[in-house]
């Protein structure tokens, strides 16, 4: 679609060209439109906020709720917004769709799990996982190409993908023998992410079938992991319902899972296409250095992160953003991808600097919704990429960066595929 201002027309939004780049987009609307009604390809419309000072400002105004019951949704919009699925199967109880009160005692029941120190101490089990899922793709590429000759993947399903679902299942208690259900299911969801909402609608029920019967047979063996901890909390007195507790496992493994699947598979693609900053990265951890890594998966998030429009917030009362009247009701969403690349707020926003400093994107959010696992994340992304370039120091692209393609949807960003090639591996 193409929206009109009185500035002009804008670059189409939201199609499929429009997901292969959709930076010069947001410039445009930055500049002429920075808070701007629009239609989605929903039907739904929405407020789009793309400058960060105004981004900013709305991840923490109390005026805008995460409560889908503040929509005023037209009859044509009715079940549009959030995750589809989510009211069928009763999981609407979890952190992205609650405000305070519920929304603090629910956060703090599961904070400690996210922790930088409590995730330090998951740090071996995802170097075990980063290694065993390398090995995999190396040893398919021995059988079938001959040892020592060059390796093809997709970084994207055989890697990017399966590391955090494996990673959240463990921290969360899903039995090993379980978890590719799990990754069957997450790829439902990621393969219908911009298309019919009934795949995602599907495997988010067997989830929930799944989850509401983990729960169960965990009350009787209790062990050290986070659904344990919930069931737990509910035991003494936290007031934690079993569809609290479900909608809450379910969220952590939604958001736990497609962003670091993108932070990885968007971050390795932009060192492919940014020699010099990987070479920079490569010869800083050659050098047992880790400061660059860690500015570096920071500046990747601002770069191109996963999340491209924060979660759906909704008016509960009329107030004025960026210049605009946003009517009680109104739906508003916050283009995380477009404030991250504001030249107000960062300097020559549109080049990779691994070594950027003042470095205070959006991409985890901002305010009391702050990513929960932005600790986990920000693990498995660093743990990702030391690992890739240290073993396959030669890792390359396989084709053109114009035959890729991003999947649909709102709110995340994400490579379909992204194949590669690479040599032996070093050890």
């Amino acid at each position: 679609m193409t929206d009109e201002t009185a500035a002009g027309p804008t670059l189409a939004l939201f199609t499929w060209e429009f997901a292969t780049d959709p930076y010069p987009a947001y410039a445009w609307l930055r500049e002429h439109a920075p808070v701007h009604r629009t239609a989605l390809p929903s039907g739904v419309e929405a407020w789009l906020v793309t400058r960060y000072a105004d981004a900013r400002t709305a991840l923490a105004e109390p005026r805008l709720s995460k409560n889908p019951a503040h929509h005023a949704e037209s009859p044509h919009a009715k079940g549009k917004t959030g995750i589809p699925g989510e009211r069928k199967a009763d999981l609407m109880t979890h952190l992205l769709n609650i405000d305070p009160p519920d929304h603090t005692r629910l956060r703090r029941l599961v904070s400690k799990a996210f922790t930088p120190r409590t995730v330090a101490l998951f740090a071996p089990r995802v170097q075990e996982l980063t290694d065993q899922l390398i090995d995999a793709f190396l040893e398919k590429a021995d059988a079938e190409k001959g040892e020592g000759e060059k390796g093809e993947a997709d970084l994207i399903h055989e890697f990017a993908f399966p590391l955090p679902i494996y990673a959240i299942c463990d921290l969360l208690g899903v039995p090993r023998e379980d978890q590719d259900d799990f990754r069957d299911w997450a790829g439902m969801m990621i393969r219908h992410g911009g298309g019919p909402r009934g795949g995602v609608g599907r495997a988010v029920k067997k989830m929930r079938n799944y989850l509401a019967e983990l729960i169960h047979r965990k009350r009787e063996d209790l062990g050290d992991d986070l659904i344990s901890g919930l069931i737990r909390a509910s035991d003494h007195g936290e007031h934690l319902t079993e569809n609290e507790a479900a909608a809450m496992a379910f969220i952590l493994l939604f958001a736990g899972f497609e962003t670091t699947v993108n932070l990885i598979g968007n971050g390795v693609y932009a060192l492919l296409r940014n020699p010099d900053q990987r070479a920079r990265l490569q010869a800083s951890l050659a050098a047992g250095e880790t400061e660059l890594l860690a500015t570096g998966v920071e500046e990747l998030l601002r770069y191109d992160g996963p999340v491209e429009l924060a979660t759906w917030r909704y008016a509960t009362e009329e107030l004025e953003l960026g210049g605009q009247t946003i009517a009680e009701g109104d739906p508003v969403l916050v283009v995380l991808a477009a404030a991250d690349r504001d030249p107000e707020r960062f300097s020559e926003p549109d080049t990779l600097d691994l070594s950027r400093i003042d470095n205070q994107h959006l991409g985890y959010g901002h305010g009391i919704h702050y990513c929960l696992g932005a600790p986990l994340a920000r693990l498995e992304a660093q743990t990702a990429l030391a690992t890739l370039l240290r073993r396959l120091p030669d890792l390359r692209l396989a084709g053109e960066p114009g035959d890729l393609r991003w999947r649909g949807g709102l709110i995340m960003r994400g490579l379909r595929t992204l194949p590669v090639e690479f040599g032996p591996s070093q050890k």
